[in-house]
């Protein structure tokens, strides 16, 4: 008798039923209307006419077992066992009766987990992973990210931006933490430094020269040893190099600064997504409060809350006031690397990997 088949292993994301509250696995899809009673709480109805409250607080990305156990006791406690994470790390308890609502805000208060994130506010940053165990950062997102949020806690928890202002944070130029309103990524300023004595013994060469997106990377002979070399009116330091090639160091502590865009959207409601633009460069990379990010970031967001229309985002404001006027209302300098948007940047950036003789 042939043996029963085997049968696949489940490796990929669990089946998400068993994890919903009741009420929204009863009524998935099947809502009629929802409403933000207060900064941080969503009440929804579903077409059944059951309803269901949403308490949203802001947590850090990297959390220790402590801390989990803790939030998982909240749940437990005060929102029905069920939780969930959103995208920029918030955590969202969900309770079946309005009644649970404001103990369980009481709580997570006095446990330190601030309120807010929804609706026109500034939420939590998305980041990347930085120093814990990226294998190209130039900085530790997660401190800056922490620092950063420290001064706009009001506007975490408050409602009064003229619409969501979603921001990242990026420990390199490849921008990991994708398009934002706001988005503050390292910035190398200096082409890598070649260590010769180790690239023949740590680098695979040809992935190296493969691994450039601008093709200023090639195999070189130094002191008789195979080593590589930098085309530097070719680099443009995005330091994509450095992984494969940790001889060829690019982080420095005095010319790896933070780089500010403005303007990045991912959604297609009321405008098109676009791409961010760059407003400040050469802030200085200064842990362990990064002061000076602060300060641009703040000048920002001031100038959009007292200037911007309802429903505007960041960009969508800047294209209506133009962007000379945008630096004049937030005061930042206008300087020579401000005039690039990128288009036609594979010529006058040589952004092709094709090499060209």
């Amino acid at each position: 008798m042939a043996e029963a088949p085997r049968m696949p292993i489940e490796s990929g994301v669990p089946e998400m039923d068993k994890y919903l509250h009741p009420i929204l696995k009863k009524n998935y899809g099947a809502w009629s209307w929802h409403e933000r009673p207060r900064p941080g709480v969503l009440h929804h109805v579903a077409k059944s006419g059951d309803s269901i409250w949403t308490v949203r607080a802001g947590t850090q990305r990297q959390m220790d077992v402590y801390t989990i156990r803790k939030l998982a006791s909240i749940a437990d406690e005060f929102a029905e066992g069920f939780v969930r994470f959103t995208i920029r790390s918030n955590i969202e308890f969900m309770v079946s009766e309005e009644s649970r609502v404001q103990p369980l805000i009481d709580k997570l208060t006095a446990e330190g987990f601030p309120i807010g994130g929804t609706g026109p506010s500034v939420s939590m940053i998305s980041h990347t992973q930085g120093w814990l165990h990226c294998d190209i950062p130039g900085t530790d997102a997660s401190g800056a990210v922490k620092a950063l949020m420290d001064d706009l806690h009001n506007e975490f928890v408050n409602e009064d931006m003229p619409n969501r202002v979603h921001m990242t944070t990026s420990c390199c130029q490849i921008n990991c933490g994708g398009q934002g309103d706001i988005a503050i990524n390292i910035q190398h300023t200096k082409p890598p430094k070649i260590d010769h004595t180790q690239v023949a013994n740590v680098c695979e060469r040809p992935s190296v020269v493969a691994r450039c997106p601008v093709a200023a990377i090639r195999p070189a002979m130094v002191n008789g040893k195979p080593s590589l070399e930098v085309d530097e009116k070719k680099c443009i330091c995005c330091g994509a190099c450095f992984p494969p090639c940790p001889p060829m160091q690019i982080n420095d502590p005095e010319h790896s600064k933070f780089a500010i865009w403005v303007g990045g959207k991912n959604s297609n409601a009321r405008s098109k997504p676009t791409f961010h633009k760059l407003v400040a460069s050469g802030v200085p990379n200064n842990p362990p409060r990064w002061p000076e990010v602060s300060d641009v970031v703040l000048k920002i967001l001031h100038a959009y809350k007292e200037d911007a229309k309802d429903w505007e985002r960041v960009g969508e404001w800047a294209e209506r006031i133009g962007w000379p006027r945008f630096f004049e209302k937030t005061g930042l300098p206008f300087t020579k690397y401000h005039i690039d948007n990128w288009r036609g940047g594979r010529a006058n950036l040589n952004a092709s990997a094709h090499i060209r003789f």
